[in-house]
């Protein structure tokens, strides 16, 4: 007879879950997890959006663990307005002393802590009423009487309405309230997660000599953009979807300003940049500043005319173009012979750097601001080449649509 004491099966389960449990991280390239640790860096409302089951709730609860906050998770759908505005409180003299607006406890806990994550759940089935109430929160972080103190930061996440139970579109002024985020799962991620090492969230490091200068860099970046387009200043969508999104307002240009000047300062990617820039003012806008931006670091042409042999021009075609572009501008403006001669230097140099065919149009625009007196430079000759080839290609495909048409 067996006299061992046996092991209870709860306990022993309890067991197998916590080796399930134990998990690691990682140091890991996360450009998701990246734009959300900068945008919550940035103290900016953050919300994520993407289908169920996804990983929001997960991403948020290693976030917090990671940054050392407390978490404090609210189901926004299953709350009352009156949860986030207050509830009244009669005290002995209402008539003199007023109705306080008593907050709920978890807001209570947050302002004892000093500090957390404050986690706004399902927000897209919570309740018009309830989205309303939710407005002084997320932008003045006061719940009732309550102020939420400066070391917490919010976070919310929704599902789309189509997958969404019972869901509703975010009200207009809610969601302009949010950097929204798209999260999605990539492969890899997911199975190294569930091998046990999940993406390690860190707050960015920001270069504490970069600071006056990322301000500086954001403000022109945005103030240059709004000058030259000032439709883009407020553009309320008319689309009720839209609406529930990222669009551009005079607050979301703000966040957005705060955003240009954090990634400067960590010397963000490019991709994540471009994640927190659209999730703030949309797609479209967002893609204008981004091409703003890449404008600004374009290289002086007056720099590049005084010295040809030693310009640095960019590796990207586009940006290489629109460098090439405003050398022949600058010489059209000004034209001399000394600046017309230095413009064909230049061009040579972005032919023995780079691809042939992004020197043809400035080349054709620069022979075409030749004066009698203006002596054909060596240079013309190492472009004569390619201009004739693209030339030769442009007639032979023209000939073949013309062809093309006769037969039809």
């Amino acid at each position: 007879m067996d006299t061992a004491v046996s092991t209870p099966q709860l306990d022993v389960a309890e067991d197998l879950l916590g080796l399930l449990r134990a998990t690691t991280t990682e140091p890991r390239t996360d450009t998701q997890l990246e734009a959300l640790t900068l945008a919550v860096a940035a103290d900016l409302p953050v919300l994520l959006w993407g289908e169920p089951g996804i990983g929001k709730t997960a991403a948020l609860t290693q976030l917090a663990e990671a940054l050392e906050l407390p978490l404090t998770t609210v189901i926004a759908s299953v709350h009352e307005p009156s949860d986030f505005a207050g509830l009244p409180i009669i005290g002995e003299d209402p008539a003199r002393q007023g109705v306080p607006m008593a907050p709920p406890d978890w807001a209570v806990r947050l302002v004892r802590a000093g500090k957390g994550l404050l986690f706004l759940d399902e927000l897209s089935t919570a309740a018009p009423a309830v989205q309303a109430a939710l407005l002084r929160v997320v932008l003045e972080r006061r719940i009732g009487a309550l102020q939420l103190p400066p070391g917490v930061r919010i976070v919310a996440a929704a599902n789309p309405r189509s997958s969404a139970a019972d869901g509703w579109e975010l009200s207009a002024p809610l969601a302009n309230r949010f950097v929204h985020l798209q999260w999605a799962h990539e492969q890899d991620v997911v199975v190294r997660g569930l091998g046990g090492t999940w993406p390690r969230a860190t707050l960015p490091k920001l270069d504490p000599r970069r600071l006056a200068e990322s301000v500086d860099f954001a403000r022109r970046a945005v103030c240059g953009l709004l000058a030259a387009r000032a439709a883009l200043v407020h553009q309320l969508p008319g689309n009720e979807t839209r609406r529930g999104g990222a669009w551009p307002s005079p607050r979301s240009w703000d966040m957005t300003l705060r955003l240009v000047a954090f990634a400067t300062a960590a010397d963000a990617s490019r991709e994540v940049l471009s994640l927190l820039v659209r999730g703030a003012v949309g797609d479209g806008p967002g893609f204008e500043l981004l091409a703003s931006l890449d404008r600004m670091d374009l290289p002086d042409p007056e720099d590049l005319l005084a010295d040809p042999a030693a310009a640095e021009l960019p590796d990207r075609g586009d940006l290489r173009q629109a460098v090439l572009d405003s050398v022949v501008a600058a010489v059209r403006a000004r034209p001399e012979r000394e600046r017309w001669d230095a413009a064909w230097k230049l061009l040579v140099r972005a032919l023995e750097t780079g691809a042939p065919d992004l020197v043809v149009v400035p080349a054709s625009t620069l022979a075409s601001l030749r004066r009698e007196d203006w002596d054909v430079p060596d240079a013309i000759e190492q472009l004569a080449g390619v201009v004739t080839v693209a030339r030769n290609a442009d007639q032979a495909a023209a000939r073949v649509k013309s062809t093309a048409g006769v037969g039809r």
